[in-house]
């Protein structure tokens, strides 16, 4: 039953290293869709006038609606002071996705300088860092060196994607399973297009992150750790062991 599927260690994927092989590599796959591929929004994620269906299917999650889906868990991040959410996480088997909109201007996205941004950033934390035309447009595929639970050399692997929508701005970061073209990449994918995102009608500054909800009838976790609040950082070293701040989790 979605979300109340209870998340296994291997689901937590942005704290394990994969050993080097050459069968696994940075993904720079080009998504299918030739429509996705023009206009990365051709397929979703979708701005609040775009609703389609009753908004009674989807969870509401605040700035994100989203829609259930069997075999996926949702947690949210808490920022560690003040208790408000910072953070959507989804799972599916070995790979999570962390998503946060934010504020954009009316005449131009963010993801053209949040990428650069984010490039510059990892490569001063001595990353690989490629850029790639990916299944929801151009996205940042990262790898960095790790060692494996069992002692061994290996990589640590993270893929990034930034959504420009009206007046939003939607960043996902893919770990695990999710950061290489796989059935959990597919799913998770599928999970981000079907998003609707509600930015609301008062002005705010650019990159002010949207405000999230959490629903009733979610179940406190207290993991400890911390998340970005800014769409040109990112929210977990990903060559370090992984740091989450206070969970919300087995939304739905």
């Amino acid at each position: 039953m979605f979300g109340r599927k209870k998340r296994r260690k291997d689901v937590q994927a942005d704290s394990r290293a994969v050993a080097m092989t050459d069968s696994q590599e940075t993904p720079e796959t080009p998504g299918d869709d030739t429509a996705a591929a023009s206009d990365p929004r051709a397929l979703g994620p979708w701005d609040e006038s775009e609703l389609k269906g009753e908004r009674e299917d989807y969870i509401d999650l605040g700035c994100i609606l989203l829609k259930p889906v069997a075999g996926v868990a949702v947690r949210m991040d808490l920022d560690e002071k003040s208790q408000r959410p910072r953070a959507l996480n989804v799972d599916y088997q070995d790979g999570s996705v962390q998503l946060q909109a934010f504020s954009a201007p009316k005449s131009s996205g963010l993801w053209n300088d949040v990428r650069r941004e984010l490039v510059e950033g990892l490569r001063r934390d001595s990353g690989q860092v490629t850029v790639a035309e990916g299944p929801l447009g151009l996205q940042v595929n990262a790898k960095f060196s790790a060692t494996t639970a069992s002692g061994q050399p290996g990589y640590r692997l993270a893929r990034f994607v930034g959504i420009d929508g009206p007046r939003w701005f939607l960043r996902a970061v893919y770990s695990g399973g999710a950061a290489m073209p796989s059935t959990t990449a597919e799913v998770l994918d599928d999970v981000v297009r079907s998003l609707v995102i509600v930015r609301g009608h008062d002005p705010m500054p650019p990159r002010d992150l949207l405000q999230f909800k959490v629903p009733e009838n979610a179940t406190p976790q207290s993991p400890q750790g911390q998340t970005a609040d800014h769409p040109g950082r990112d929210p977990q070293p990903p060559a370090s062991a992984p740091r989450r701040g206070p969970e919300i989790t087995e939304i739905g």
